[in-house]
């Protein structure tokens, strides 16, 4: 344990020196919030990986390349699509968020809009969306400190090591905001993806050679994928990858990253880099798990398979180091949650409905964070067993923000009814039908319950566009809008709260 612990306690202290190096003091709360837009590509790259991809990756979807094969790859094509919207949404959402000092996800959806209290809705749909993967990700750290326990401590003995552990990380989450999570995303997504990727690579090198298994030698139901007549029906797997890539911008702790960036010109460049990473990454580990489908352990034990393996081929040494790539992706992960929500606490909630200065906007959000902490913390050290269901219902949720975020970004038509109306009936069928049918509904032919959602939301979003069209007033609004994007430079609008146009 000497070994593992230790190792992992040299990371923990790189990550708080490399904190501590870099601390400033934020003038406002647009530093606090979005790190004064201030980030090159790279660290945008990191940034985006290490909140996108939690150290869940290798449990549980090295768990699911363990028993379900070339299933498990639909976790990389939505995210491979996640990264080229990136592309798409560079230009309008960040030229939008320089020029009327944008912070937050619901700050863009009140600007569009022209609604304060869509930005309240928007908020709550995605706190409330989040804190159950916040949790998991959490008690996902329980598997961590287990393992490198060498089974000594007790799985509830580990989570709370674990939640203890993180919850020391968020003093410089809560004290350094977006800046501090942005520079120690850099060092976390460097050890996570570039070490662990080359990690994964090792270990492929290891069963192939070592144990002997290659793709050839798999069982050929690891190469099945849903079809008709199958329990998931011949649409899930578009399902999945769909509501996947929709949804990976409606994540607040996501959305964010397009308004950190120096630049237009950054954002896609970190969109150029994030591509390859995220491809390489995901498939080594995706083609590891269905590999190690051959180790008799790991079937055994799936979420173990990433320290099982790595410990029989390279001892105490080499778990230790697969201990610090987890770790390195759970920090990421959970400081990019609560950095997210503590400023949509702040700005989207208190905020909305009180004046507040920058000073006191940074306390509330400092607060917000630590209170979301503790929250998250005491839930985790807690026996939920239907916190995953929790959390796969929050998802068929929160990609109900899509609708109106998406088209009221490229499309002019959209109004506030339909954003309050399509965001609402979209969210509660969706969340009706999850409950009803528990996820498999017998007339969807595999669509998911998010599916139906989306379609009752669109057709709301849509209808209400032509049946309740814009004032003159309010079209001038929206053009003039558009017009900002479409310019070759960004307008100095100016910033802060005098930038924002009066909202209904």
């Amino acid at each position: 344990m000497i070994i593992t612990f230790g190792l992992l306690a040299l990371f923990f202290a790189a990550v708080v020196w490399v904190l501590q190096r870099n601390r400033t003091v934020d003038q406002s709360f647009t530093d606090y919030a979005v790190g004064g837009r201030s980030f090159g590509a790279r660290y945008q790259a990191m940034s985006f990986l290490n909140t996108w991809y939690p150290g869940s990756m290798f449990t549980a979807f090295g768990a699911l390349s363990v028993t379900a094969g070339v299933m498990s790859f639909y976790v990389l094509s939505y995210s491979l699509l996640t990264v080229v919207l990136l592309f798409v949404l560079a230009r309008p959402v960040w030229i939008w968020g320089k020029a009327y000092d944008l912070r937050t996800q619901g700050d863009l959806f009140a600007l569009r809009y022209g609604s304060h209290h869509i930005r309240t809705v928007a908020a709550l749909i995605g706190i409330v969306s989040g804190l159950p993967w916040l949790v998991l990700g959490m008690q996902a750290l329980g598997n961590l400190f287990q393992a490198m326990s060498l089974g000594v401590l007790s799985f509830s003995c580990s989570v709370i090591l674990g939640v203890l552990v993180i919850a020391i990380r968020q003093i410089w989450t809560v004290r350094m905001g977006m800046r501090g999570v942005v520079i120690s995303d850099y060092l976390q997504g460097i050890v996570a993806y570039v070490g662990g990727g080359l990690m994964l690579i090792g270990l492929i090198v290891w069963l192939v050679v070592v144990k002997g298994s290659t793709l050839a030698t798999l069982d050929p139901k690891m190469f099945a994928i849903p079809s008709f007549g199958s329990k998931e029906g011949p649409l899930y797997l578009f399902a999945l990858i769909f509501t996947g890539a929709l949804g990976g911008w409606c994540w607040p702790y996501i959305f964010v990253r397009l308004f950190t960036a120096d630049g237009v010109h950054s954002l896609k460049k970190s969109a150029a880099l994030a591509v390859p990473l995220t491809f390489l990454f995901g498939v080594a580990l995706l083609i590891f798990g269905m590999l190690a489908s051959k180790v008799p352990e790991a079937v055994a034990k799936p979420d173990d398979v990433w320290f099982i393996v790595s410990q029989q081929a390279g001892g105490l040494v080499l778990l230790g180091l697969a201990g610090v790539v987890l770790l390195a992706a759970s920090m990421g992960h959970t400081d990019g949650n609560i950095q997210a929500y503590g400023a949509q606490l702040a700005n989207d909630l208190v905020g909305n409905y009180v004046e507040l200065d920058q000073k006191r906007m940074i306390v509330i959000a400092k607060v917000g964070m630590l209170l979301l902490t503790l929250l998250a913390s005491w839930l985790a050290t807690l026996t939920l067993p239907a916190l995953f269901s929790l959390a796969v219902l929050a998802y068929q949720g929160i990609i109900q923000l899509s609708v109106p975020q998406f088209l009221g970004i490229f499309w002019k038509g959209g109004n506030r009814q339909g954003a309050f109306a399509g965001m609402i009936l979209g969210f509660v069928t969706a969340i009706g039908l999850e409950i009803a049918y528990g996820g498999l509904l017998p007339f969807g032919y595999g669509l998911t319950s998010g599916c139906f959602g989306l379609v009752i939301n669109l057709i709301v979003y849509v209808a209400c566009a032509y049946w309740l069209p814009h004032s003159a007033e309010e079209r001038q609004r929206i053009e003039d809008l558009f017009a900002i994007v479409r310019a070759r430079r960004v307008m100095q609008v100016g910033s802060g709260s005098q930038a924002q146009p009066a909202l209904a």
